[in-house]
């Protein structure tokens, strides 16, 4: 069966208004439990006094205020994108980029692919400056959680910049080349050469990537990193290294994770994770300096999560370790991903597809490729979005009892209140909001849980 190209297109405009609409009408639900609920709840007394839950309820307002603009704005944008052809503009563009440097513009589809995906990322990146700016030296600023200057944020916008263009190129270049030579068959090459791009920078991201935006610097000997690896060695988690990454460089919001393969684990955590104590044995002299003049300053809370705390909290991620979430959620992944491949295989010479984004005259590959995975399958990505947040919460209740069957359930619920806390996250959540949106459960859902491990 073969639809029109006006089917497709309207079809296509029409499915990203519904899940706009969708995602604004839940959005709405959730704006008005910020608006209404204005006590702490009871299960939180104790925990949280009523200033920090002011201070969450309005960083909530804020963040879902802008979102609702920002994410107007790239409806609209995206609307217009399609509706105008810009697709094609953009590829002409590049079609007269190489025409004029002496290339044969039809000849050349890899180098119009990459100068196409590289328009489109100056293109993407300067209609997103505005909002990042305001995100984050306005929104953030504001309740307390940027920590960027302006020369810092720059520059670590152009790294961004440049490294995704770095890593981008070859992997479409390598993309269309077997899709040019696989045959009928392209599709089970292209999902072989996806996992081994997959693994190989899940392999070198942490240890060559990372390190140009943060400083990642080895745990100091001491009780915390000696408590951190006997957890590691009572579940034989196989650490290899134990990281601090100066995240309260960029921000004061904090995480833990691991990461790497076999017998090479490293568990990172972030520094705004540590209270101040530990957080100094990492400074340098004028940076300790800059954080004693912090603590003096009386109205300024203590942040970070203690020693049993933070261990309580690695016991969890260790959970999601031993009872291999990760890696189904690699496996899944990768069967979503080669999926997605046959149907652009079944696609690819579909020609109303390509007339539908005003390519007449030929059928690049990206172009086919963006249109499937982008377009086409946006109802199954959709559906298979919310399956994926179910399971990933499953996971997470989990990783709590995982930790708690370890004697951690106490120092695990007073860490998520912590970090709730520092994060300035809101307790209360609609539903349907929730359901739809949160791959983790709620604070109060986690809270319950752990509540029977006491």
């Amino acid at each position: 069966m073969e639809f029109d190209p006006g089917t497709i297109f309207y079809g296509i405009l029409g499915f990203m208004w519904l899940e706009f609409l969708w995602e604004g009408y839940i959005g709405y639900r959730q704006k008005k439990i910020y608006k209404s609920n204005t006590e702490v709840p009871a299960e939180l007394t104790g925990f949280l006094d009523k200033e920090t839950f002011t201070k969450a309820r309005l960083y909530a307002l804020d963040k879902a205020e802008f979102g609702a603009i920002q994410g107007w704005f790239s409806q609209i944008l995206s609307t217009a994108i399609i509706w105008f052809l810009g697709y094609r503009q953009f590829w002409n563009l590049a079609a007269t980029t190489l025409d004029s440097a002496g290339y044969v513009s039809g000849d050349n589809e890899i180098l119009m692919s990459l100068l196409f995906t590289f328009y489109m990322s100056v293109f993407s990146t300067i209609t997103g400056l505005p909002f990042s700016i305001y995100s984050t030296f306005v929104v953030e600023e504001r309740h307390g959680f940027n920590k960027q200057t302006p020369g810092f944020y720059a520059k670590d916008q152009v790294k961004k910049f440049v490294v995704g263009q770095v890593i981008q190129a070859p992997i479409l270049a390598g993309i269309i080349q077997i899709v040019f030579w696989g045959g009928d068959y392209f599709f089970v090459y292209l999902w072989f050469f996806a996992v081994g791009m997959t693994l190989f920078l899940m392999t070198i991201y942490p240890d060559l990537i990372a390190p140009l935006f943060d400083k990642y610097t080895p745990m100091p000997e001491g009780e915390l990193r000696t408590q951190i690896e006997a957890l590691a060695a009572s579940v034989e988690f196989p650490l290899y290294k134990l990281y601090v990454v100066e995240g309260s460089k960029r921000s004061s919001h904090s995480n833990a994770y691991f990461y790497g393969f076999f017998k090479f684990k490293r568990i990172v955590l972030f520094d705004t994770l540590l209270e101040e104590a530990e957080r100094l044995k990492l400074k340098t002299e004028e940076a300790k300096e800059e954080e004693k003049e912090d603590e003096k300053d009386e109205t300024k809370k203590a942040t970070g999560c203690n020693n049993p705390e933070i261990v309580a909290v690695l016991g969890h991620e260790l959970g999601h370790w031993k009872m291999n979430h990760v890696l189904k959620n690699i496996v899944i992944g990768q069967i979503q991903i080669f999926l997605m491949f046959a149907l652009f295989a079944y696609l690819s010479k579909n020609k109303p597809l390509y007339l539908a984004f005003g390519f007449e005259d030929s059928q690049p590959v990206l172009i086919g490729l963006m249109i499937v995975l982008q377009y086409v399958t946006a109802p199954y990505s959709a559906v298979i979005g919310f399956l994926m947040s179910v399971m990933s919460r499953h996971f997470e209740f989990q990783a709590d009892e995982f930790a708690a069957n370890m004697g951690k359930a106490k120092d695990l619920k007073t860490a998520l209140v912590k970090l709730n806390n520092d994060n300035l996250g809101f307790p209360i959540y609609d539903w349907l909001y929730s359901a739809w949106n949160h791959s983790h459960p709620p604070l109060l859902e986690r809270i319950d849980a752990l509540k029977k491990y006491e």
